[in-house]
């Protein structure tokens, strides 16, 4: 089976999870084309994002003007199915946060796009993120293309579902994964219940590098070192972290904070943390690659991710395989992973107060709780975020397209009760069971 994977900028330094996923669909057999509607506009750091890239076509890297003529063509050559997608076009660009022109260029790209999969002959659609990518792929079923189906991760389109035209994404969409149970319940929101069936929960996951046996990784370090893993974004809540340290110098309290990664507010932060007098203590590193973040995460005694909204962010994974404790917040899909005192801290998001104080408790707690914690953390993410295990899972939702029984047979053979699957509807309206019960 050969399906299209297709996202708004692919790759990123950000979605090694994206990277995971294809891979576990390809051990599973699923040939997957990649496309992105244009590239990231930062150099791509890590290997393994590189070779991606090399595998990756840009819809707008045709250029303008074959943008235009795809369009004209798919207009004069198929007119009846244009204009149903033209008129698709000004529903969704309607009210929309990128207006009629923006949504004139997405069914351009869908053109463009339509053409591709025909000569690649990719039978379905799977976008990533339900802005832009799912438009198109939208769009591209219109045109009389294979039907798609996205995945959701938050908090962007939970912050403007409407706009988005969210509802309407999942009511044409075969199928919609949410990466968390909390993701799943927004969607809920967002469309009529006859529709919540086909909404799935599959986890982003992790690689046998970050599930390998307990003697490959390094034991957690005794040493007074935070270590951050996002985008410097308001989101992300860099500039609480750098108070909070603020408030642990004030206490005469020592720490290091290294912040990995880069973005908007880089300048804020740094003139933040000059401000305070923290150059000494907090450090900048920029994107690294995925051994670098590895090798970072090893060094500190915690994770710290004091984000204001999330999805479920991978760095937590990546960092409770590696058996390092994770300080966040109770925020989206962090508290399905993070539990308080098992595996790490939980505080209030926005919360400095909360903050500083859980990362004086990481700091006076004996290493060797630390260490359990870490240890409790690894078993939950094997548990629920090996990527083989989630890619099977999907893989079974492509294949239960075209063939309903053998996605039956094979989920309910390898998944437990405990997946937290439910039920979906295929394209011939036969239910198709893939795990357990809502």
């Amino acid at each position: 089976m050969k399906i299209a994977y297709l996202i708004n900028q692919y790759p990123q330094t950000s979605q090694s999870f994206i990277r995971r996923e294809i891979a576990a669909l390809e051990d599973q057999g699923i040939e997957v084309d990649r496309y992105t509607l244009r590239t990231w506009d930062q150099e791509v750091v890590d290997a393994g994002d590189k070779a991606e890239k090399a595998k990756t076509q840009v819809v707008l890297g045709v250029g303008g003007a074959r943008l235009l003529l795809s369009l004209a063509r798919t207009a004069l050559t198929s007119p009846t199915r244009f204009l149903r997608a033209f008129g698709l076009t000004r529903k969704l660009g309607k009210r929309g946060e990128r207006g009629k022109l923006y949504h004139l260029i997405y069914l351009a790209e869908a053109c463009v796009l339509l053409k591709w999969l025909k000569t690649s002959g990719a039978k379905h659609v799977h976008a990533h993120f339900g802005t832009n990518s799912t438009t198109v792929a939208m769009l591209v079923h219109a045109l009389g293309g294979p039907g798609y189906s996205f995945t959701c991760h938050g908090p962007e389109e939970f912050d403007r579902p409407l706009a988005l035209k969210l509802g309407e994404k999942i009511e044409a969409a075969e199928f919609v994964v949410a990466v968390s149970e909390f993701g799943r319940s927004q969607l809920f929101r967002w469309c009529g219940h006859a529709h919540w069936k086909k909404i799935q929960v599959i986890h982003c996951g992790v690689d046998s590098s970050f599930l390998s046996s307990s003697e490959t990784h390094p034991e957690l370090p005794d040493v007074p070192r935070f270590v951050c893993v996002g985008r410097l974004a308001e989101q992300k809540g860099q500039l609480l972290l750098i108070e909070a340290a603020a408030r642990l110098k004030a206490r005469n309290v020592y720490c290091e904070i290294i912040l990995v990664g880069d973005g908007p507010m880089r300048s804020e932060i740094e003139h933040q943390i000059s401000a305070l007098g923290l150059q000494d203590r907090v450090k900048i590193t920029g994107w690294m690659s995925n051994q670098e973040v590895r090798h970072q995460l090893l060094e500190a005694r915690a994770m710290v991710l004091p984000s204001f909204a999330e999805g479920l962010p991978v760095v937590v994974m990546e960092a409770l395989a590696l058996r390092r404790p994770v300080i966040s917040t109770y925020v989206a899909g962090i508290p399905e992973l993070v539990a308080p005192g098992v595996c790490g801290y939980l505080v209030p998001a926005g919360s400095v107060e909360h903050l500083a104080e859980a990362m004086m408790s990481a700091l006076k707690e004996d290493i060797t709780e630390l260490r359990a914690m870490g240890q409790a953390g690894a078993l939950r993410v094997a548990q629920a975020h090996n990527a083989a295990t989630e890619g099977a899972r999907l893989a079974a939702l492509f294949r239960g397209l075209a063939s309903p029984v053998m996605a039956r047979l094979q989920v309910e053979h390898g998944k437990s009760e405990s997946s937290g699957l439910s039920n979906f509807t295929a394209d011939n309206g036969s239910a198709v069971k893939v795990g357990g019960k809502k």
